[in-house]
């Protein structure tokens, strides 16, 4: 039993999903879970749809829709050469259920009408390329991931109940593995006890995958990208960037943790606890050797730079010089743990926190004022968080040259700054 998940870029296009047909046949009868992620930039565009139903602009919000429709149906059809067909059918359905609600008012938060809405674009690419395999002889069976993965209600970053999730997936995955060695699901989103629609968060198709891999207990998770591998920073800003073979857990949770895009960074744990090894490879080189993640120790491993666009920092200032104590921080992180969000970074002085925060605006204004009952508060938008882990003064200095530093933070092994 393999796991296989394949994001976005990797099934954007007719020829890339053509693609996969040819790394399928690599594995000669093997048993995989195959988890696929939206088409493309299929997520942005319907997280403007969400916007734009819950601002109230119904009519938007359904010509945006609209064109999303047109496009998977124009890329089935280039992809089977079929306009209608069984595929066409259950994608339809797909799109009344979100036409439904689109005609609603919202009367819930916008976190609960985001994961109703963004979660039909897996939904969408994992029939596509359910029904283009089928029809290129390659047996497989679709399955709902939301008829499998229990979570909370923690919308738009929902926690898995791992007993209802472990069983359900033992049972359906075993059944239909008894009609296919493949079987197709999502990533990213998962449902409610209620069968109300979650997301895991962004990019958690790895994650889900993970998920799959642990409970599966399965030999190895291979993530296929449009990269080499694990590159020690983004090749689109660094052209040099450089592919790193081999990495432990401990690194790469390190990496996702400080925002790097490779690798979700929920998706290792269940990896470890069970000793899988995960692969990143890349769908455009699949015979290219990639970057294998296990539990060895590695030494002598380049500088790694990850950058983080779209930071807040929120200052909170004593109201009365006083010195911001363990009574004031716990209250603080009372008020993350209720809006269900966490800090990127923090730093206390005397008489003041500074947190930095992923720019969700709802989140961030509901944080700046609770946190005024205690401090004064100021908050500074448009902001990028530069890590490098393993750096040097040389690439330090390199990097940072000119740029106005708001905020700085080192270790041994990493160094972070907040600039503008």
């Amino acid at each position: 039993m393999k796991i296989l998940k394949f994001g976005g870029a990797s099934i954007s296009t007719v020829e890339r999903i053509k693609n996969i047909s040819g790394i399928l046949k690599n594995y000669h009868e093997e048993q995989l879970v195959i988890v696929i992620s939206a088409v493309g930039k299929t997520t942005n565009a319907l997280e403007k749809v969400a916007s734009a139903f819950f601002e109230g602009d119904k009519q938007t919000a359904l010509n945006l829709f609209a064109e999303l429709k047109k496009q998977h149906l124009s890329l089935l059809s280039e992809l089977t050469e079929e306009t209608e067909s069984e595929s066409s059918e259950q994608l339809i359905n797909f799109f009344t259920e979100i036409e439904w609600l689109l005609h609603d008012q919202p009367i819930r938060n916008y976190d609960y009408y985001y994961d109703q809405i963004v979660c039909v674009g897996e939904l969408l690419s994992s029939t596509i390329v359910s029904y283009y395999l089928n029809k290129q002889g390659i047996a497989n069976g679709w399955i709902d991931v939301r008829d499998l993965f229990r979570t909370d209600n923690n919308f738009r970053d929902a926690h898995i109940d791992w007993s209802v999730t472990t069983q359900k997936v033992t049972q359906a995955i075993t059944f239909l593995l008894n009609q296919n060695n493949i079987i197709i699901t999502q990533g990213f989103i998962g449902a409610t006890d209620e069968n109300e629609s979650t997301t895991l968060g962004r990019e958690g198709s790895d994650y889900t995958a993970a998920v799959f891999a642990n409970i599966l207990n399965a030999a190895s998770q291979t993530i296929w990208k449009d990269v080499p591998g694990v590159m020690n920073a983004d090749p689109k800003q660094f052209p040099d960037a450089r592919l790193i073979k081999e990495l432990n857990y401990k690194e790469v949770i390190e990496m996702a943790y400080y925002g790097a895009q490779v690798i979700h960074p929920k998706t290792i744990k269940p990896l470890q606890n069970k000793s899988i090894p995960l692969y990143v490879k890349s769908f455009i080189n699949p015979d290219a050797e990639g970057t294998c993640i296990h539990n060895n120790v590695i030494h002598n491993l380049p500088p790694i730079i990850v950058y983080k666009d779209k930071q807040v920092l929120v200052q909170l200032i004593s109201k009365d010089f006083s010195f911001v104590g363990e009574h004031l921080t716990a209250e603080i992180y009372k008020i993350f743990g209720a809006i269900k969000t966490k800090p990127n970074l923090t730093q206390n002085t005397a008489i003041s926190l500074m947190c930095v925060l992923d720019d969700h605006p709802q989140k961030v204004e509901e944080f700046a004022l609770r946190a005024s009952e205690y401090f004064d508060v100021q908050v500074q938008r448009d902001l990028r968080m530069l890590t490098i882990r393993h750096f040097t003064k040389e690439l330090f200095d390199q990097l940072t040259t000119d740029k106005n530093i708001l905020l700085r933070q080192q270790t041994a092994e990493t160094i972070q700054v907040l600039m503008h």
